[in-house]
């Protein structure tokens, strides 16, 4: 039985991971080819050079079950990693649950996030081709902070286009990438055609991460070589990353001489959540896993399964995922880190062979769980994080309810002490739910892009 007292699971140094974990080979079925967005035929290794470097693009095809992860990205993981995992054992007492609660706690990081993760793996990869210079997007500046940290470690130029809403919600992100050395835009710009298009219709767009993207696809793609582009979730490889966690999670659970039946993540572009979940996946017990979504942007709980843009213009090859449609616009919610029109392809098959449930909690709901959370354990969680700390209390509240015990494991992606101005905005009653309609959702969906699939097997 666990111990009725531990708190904190830690793993030494020499514990951390020697290889991440590639679900592809243990899929139920194969991931639907990635096409290109012009001739939409499966794309090649040649296809994608412009953006990535060759390492990177062979990992996203790879179909080996293990990837070694390169001694200098171990050193820098040595930064921040092993995590670690606590019991919440206050928060327990607090619902008075049967539950036994535990978290990975990612906020351990420099930059407060899981997104070094992959950041540092990616910036590794680009200096070896020689890399001088990375495009990227972020949406609520934990992803951007990640990439500037990293190339700040690997003396690679970075330049990141920030969605607005976040650029302006969020401006210590800001500081804290501009403090690394990156530059920062507010997304739409000036700067490229994808923007300009954007700003000629709507000069007081608030951006997306879509658009975003779009931005950072074209400065990449236009530089004659010269740029290369990052992406921070979705993508195979940067969800094989983020599989750290949830491989130093099994082997704290085992610390803990315990096993979740519920393993939860947010869900905005699925890599924080794969990260935690992908690893217990690959174990083929009998655990639930549950994405947690913001009904401003529910990707899975209201999107199709289906070939779409990775961008809001057409630029990145066309993937199958869950997705609300490309130029789906969100809210500007504060959880400026999920509002992406789609799920990564491996989340999304998961979602669709029903391995991975999803549920879409409105914004109000969250903060509260979060308020609780922080009263209970200490820490203030980001508002992305705390989509999961709400599903998280929602299930030991029914194993109260129901009488039995209940092993309950999420990913506690990032603090949130740069989101002070959403939990200001919580306590002055001024957030606002919002469920995106389904009439809107329904006219994106419409201008997705035609794929005769059956042409393609």
């Amino acid at each position: 039985m666990p111990d009725k007292q531990h708190v904190k699971y830690l793993l030494s140094e020499d514990q951390i991971p020697r290889a991440w974990y590639n679900i592809i080979p243990d899929l139920p079925r194969p991931l639907a080819p990635v096409l290109h967005p012009g001739t939409k035929q499966p794309v090649g290794p040649d296809d994608l050079a412009p953006l990535f470097p060759m390492a990177l693009i062979m990992q996203e095809m790879s179909a080996d079950r293990y990837i070694e992860i390169p001694e200098p990205v171990r050193d820098v993981y040595r930064q921040w990693r092993p995590s670690p995992l606590y019991r919440a054992r206050r928060l327990e007492k607090a619902l008075d649950t049967p539950a036994r609660i535990y978290y990975k706690y990612e906020g351990a990081s420099p930059v407060g996030s899981h997104k070094p993760n992959t950041a540092v793996a990616q910036a590794f990869y680009n200096k070896e081709e020689g890399v001088k210079k990375i495009a990227t997007e972020t949406g609520a500046g934990q992803w951007g902070s990640s990439l500037a940290m990293a190339g700040a470690f690997f003396g690679i130029e970075i330049e990141v286009f920030m969605v607005k809403i976040s650029y302006q919600q969020k401006p210590y992100r800001r500081s804290m990438m501009q403090a690394y050395g990156a530059t920062v835009h507010a997304s739409p710009t000036d700067l490229t055609n994808a923007g300009r298009s954007v700003l000629a219709k709507d000069p007081d767009n608030m951006g997306s991460l879509g658009l975003a993207i779009s931005e950072a696809v074209e400065r990449a793609a236009t530089s004659g070589g010269t740029i290369k582009y990052s992406l921070g979730s979705v993508l195979n490889h940067v969800l094989l990353h983020q599989t750290v966690i949830g491989e130093e999670a099994l082997a704290q659970m085992a610390m803990a001489d315990d096993y979740p039946d519920v393993v939860i993540g947010c869900a905005g572009g699925g890599s924080n959540m794969a990260g935690l979940i992908i690893p217990f996946v690959g174990k083929g017990l009998n655990t639930r896993f549950l994405a947690a979504e913001p009904t401003a942007c529910p990707s899975m709980t209201k999107g199709v399964y289906a070939y779409d843009f990775g961008d809001a213009v057409g630029m990145t090859p066309i993937m199958k995922m869950s997705t609300l449609g490309h130029d789906f616009m969100p809210p500007g919610i504060h959880a400026g880190g999920l509002r992406y029109h789609g799920m990564s392809p491996i989340m999304s098959l998961l979602h669709e062979e029903g391995i991975l449930e999803a549920q879409a909690y409105h914004q109000n709901g969250i903060f509260e769980a979060a308020v609780q959370f922080t009263r209970s354990e200490g820490i203030v969680p980001a508002p992305e994080s705390a989509h999961a700390i709400r599903a998280a209390i929602d299930e030991a509240l029914e194993a109260k309810a129901a009488g039995e015990e209940r092993v309950i494991l999420f990913n506690l992606s990032g603090h949130g002490h740069f989101d002070m101005g959403a939990y200001d905005s919580y306590f002055a009653g001024q957030l606002q739910d919002y469920e995106y309609p389904v009439e809107e959702v329904r006219a994106a969906q419409e201008r997705m892009p035609q794929v005769d699939e059956a042409a393609l097997a």
